[in-house]
């Protein structure tokens, strides 16, 4: 599949779409497995003057003579980062809300005080960038080609000459896996991963994903279902790809699944369903879409959705179908997804 024709079918069906992590997502495979492999060649004890590397997911290597502090990174990497301590000033992705509020995806940051290069998919001032005079950007990336999150394709070699790049995939793995590299690239940059709030924090994930575990095989009849709203689509998420869904399923989260060949417009990633077939999958659970991109659960008027079990129940929960990589943002997910197994009434 192109990048193009990649882009265009993400566009359109992720950015409203649950399917996927991203938009991005409908691009191919990404398999490298350096994902364990290693943070930088300096790690934490690089004084600020001394030199930095770090090896992506793509295998790529970025060097620079100093550890960098003028960072350039997608709302939810720098999000991420700032949880680990490291402060990155410039951003690009949904860092603010129409009312000028902060995004979901841009965590604890005080929005107010972040450059942002472009606040929607396919905006991206290079200009701007240029005069801020980044050292690194740092973003995500949903395929096998290394294709930077919210990076347009129109501009990404003027940006790419600009400053060398770094990516975390999440792409066809389990979420600990990129928890694992966000961590190493803050230590990389100079996070005190020893810190008791980092500390605690992890203990409180795998605290988070044990309970989820117990919850699940106590109570393998309850179906979750993965959704997203547009206004004329439902798109219903495999488990497949998405770094979240493969985890939960991991943990014995009995999840809807399309087959493949509804998935074939979707990338892979889900299957798009008109309005009027939205009870096409019984479900006990519907995990929703909580990015600013998609129409939230309270504003979905239409009757077909108010009429499905799990809605008439309450057992609607969001997804964040882009988790921050850090340990912190990461728990509640887990927590939120066990609580709802738990008390689900089985209505499917």
């Amino acid at each position: 599949m192109s990048n193009a024709r990649a882009t265009h079918l993400t566009r359109r069906g992720i950015l409203a779409a649950g399917g996927a992590l991203g938009l991005g997502a409908v691009l191919a495979a990404c398999g490298d497995d350096d994902a364990k492999s290693g943070g930088s060649g300096e790690e934490t004890t690089a004084a600020k003057s001394g030199p930095w590397s770090f090896k992506d997911d793509r295998g790529t290597t970025v060097k620079l003579d100093k550890v960098p502090t003028k960072i350039v990174a997608f709302v939810g990497v720098a999000a991420a980062l700032y949880d680990y301590g490291i402060e990155v000033k410039g951003v690009f992705g949904p860092t603010k809300t129409q009312d000028g509020k902060a995004d979901v995806q841009a965590g604890d940051m005080d929005v107010s005080k972040l450059t942002v290069f472009g606040n929607v998919w396919d905006q991206f001032n290079v200009e701007k960038y240029a005069a801020f005079a980044p050292e690194v950007l740092l973003s995500t990336t949903f395929d096998s080609a290394g294709t930077l999150w919210y990076v347009p394709e129109a501009s990404k070699d003027k940006i790419a000459k600009l400053a060398p790049s770094v990516a975390v995939s999440v792409y066809d793995r389990q979420l600990t896996q990129p928890l694992e590299r966000m961590w190493a690239l803050a230590e990389s940059l100079g996070a005190d991963l020893k810190a008791d709030k980092v500390v605690r924090a992890k203990k409180d994930f795998e605290a988070a994903a044990e309970r989820l575990r117990k919850a699940a095989k106590a109570r393998p009849e309850i179906k979750v279902m993965a959704g997203s709203a547009s206004q004329d689509i439902f798109y219903v998420s495999g488990t497949n790809l998405s770094i979240d869904l493969e985890y939960f399923k991991a943990l014995g989260v009995n999840f809807v699944e399309p087959p493949e060949s509804a998935k074939k417009e979707g990338g892979g990633w889900f299957e798009s369903l008109s309005w009027e077939n939205v009870d096409k999958y019984p479900a006990d659970i519907i995990m929703m879409d909580d990015r600013s991109s998609t129409i939230q659960p309270a504003d979905i008027t239409e009757a077909t959705w108010k009429k499905l079990p799990a809605v008439k129940a309450g057992q609607v929960i969001a997804r964040s179908p882009e988790p921050i990589l850090s340990y912190d943002k990461c728990t509640p997910l887990l927590t939120s997804l066990a609580e709802a197994i738990e008390k689900a009434k089985k209505v499917s």
